[in-house]
Parts: C-alpha cells; structure tokens; sequence
C-alpha cells in the first residue's frame, strides 16, 4: 500500500473522481554507470606496477524526478460513515502564488488548500503534487594486487551518495487534522525523513581466483 496517495476512493460512488497519476508515477529516471581503467603502469618495472598500476575508477549517477503525492485529511467531512479519512481538501479560491516551495519546513504551502463544507468531498484531484527530486552519486575506487598467475587481492574504497547531496521524501500530506479550528495543521508539508543516507565510505579487500 502506498503511502503518498489514499488506499481508498474518495467518493465510492463515483470513482471518476479519483482518476488522476499512479502513486509509483516517476516521470523521469535515468542511471549511468561508468568504469575506467586508470592508463598508468604501462612499461613499469612489476614492482613499480603493484605501485601505480591497476587502478580502476566506477560510478553509479542516480536522478529521477520525484513521486506524485496527495494532499489529504485526517478526518472525513463527508459523512458518508467511511471511517478510513479518504476525502482531499479543497483548492482555495483566494490563493494566489505557487503551491509548491520546496523547502524541508514547507514543501508545499498549505493555505492553497480550505476545508470541504460539511457533507461534501473536496475538489482536490488524487496525486497532483510532485515531492522531492533525487539525484546521488555513488564512486569506488579499486586497486588489484597479483598474488599470481590466478590469484589476485583487490583493494576497493567505495563512496555512496560522495558529494552528501540531501534526498528529501514526500512531505506530510495531511493538510487539515480535525474540523476545527478551520486552520491548517503545522506539520502540513513538512518533511521529515530523507530517501536516501548521508555520505558513507567504507574500505574491503577482496580474493579473486
């Protein structure tokens, strides 16, 4: 089940309403990855080669745009009896100016969104916020030893996410928490988790034969 969009239908009895992006929708991916065999050592003396020779350069570039997210509430002003909280809020006629900041302590401005009157589904359409792009770049750097003809010992320094880029997840999508006061709860669109994990090194030799 997913987690950025409502598991449910809005209106059960039209489900037109909830027509709107997949809430694995990723409209952009790309992955690049990249080995290069450092040109150093040729003509070397062997113990100059165990030196300088047989390093090798990888990377894996991650980038994708980010998943579709809905703008939710956590009670049901429609009183239809579903106890699951699947109604969206409405658009704010009176508000002007782009939904979408960006910021981790305000992805999304909440006051573009008011509160469905009593009995009725908002007119918010199902996944219609884009969240967070990513982008990582994941580099090793491996150095192989000859043990001997068959044998061999690599060295290998591996960097994930190296330049320490932030990759944020969807925001809180819970716009309204109660039906009153009719103000936007303070945690709406607030981001609190990232997808991907701080810059990691770690260090491993491996047998090869």
């Amino acid at each position: 089940m997913a987690t950025n969009s409502p598991a449910f239908a809005a209106d059960p009895l039209n489900p037109r309403l909830d027509y709107g992006p997949a809430a694995f929708d990723i409209r952009h991916s790309g992955v690049i990855n990249a080995t290069y065999d450092l040109p150093f050592g040729r003509g070397l003396k062997a113990w100059e080669r165990q030196i300088v020779g047989d390093w090798q350069l990888s990377g894996i570039e991650t980038v994708q745009s980010g998943l579709p997210f809905t703008p939710q509430l956590s009670y049901n002003p429609s009183n239809d009896g579903d106890t699951r909280n699947p109604v969206r809020p409405s658009w704010n006629p009176a508000f002007s100016g782009p939904v979408i900041l960006g910021l981790p302590g305000e992805y999304f401005n909440p006051n573009a969104f008011i509160q469905p009157a009593s009995g009725t589904y908002g007119n918010v359409g199902r996944n219609l916020l884009t969240g967070p792009s990513l982008a990582t770049l994941d580099f090793s750097l491996a150095k192989k030893f000859a043990i001997s003809e068959r044998v061999g010992l690599q060295f290998r320094s591996e960097f994930f996410n190296i330049f320490n880029r932030t990759n944020f997840n969807n925001p809180n999508p819970v716009v309204f928490s109660a039906a009153a006061p009719a103000l936007p709860s303070v945690t709406a669109g607030v981001v609190t988790s990232t997808a991907t994990t701080s810059r990691q090194i770690q260090f491993g030799l491996k047998l090869l034969w």
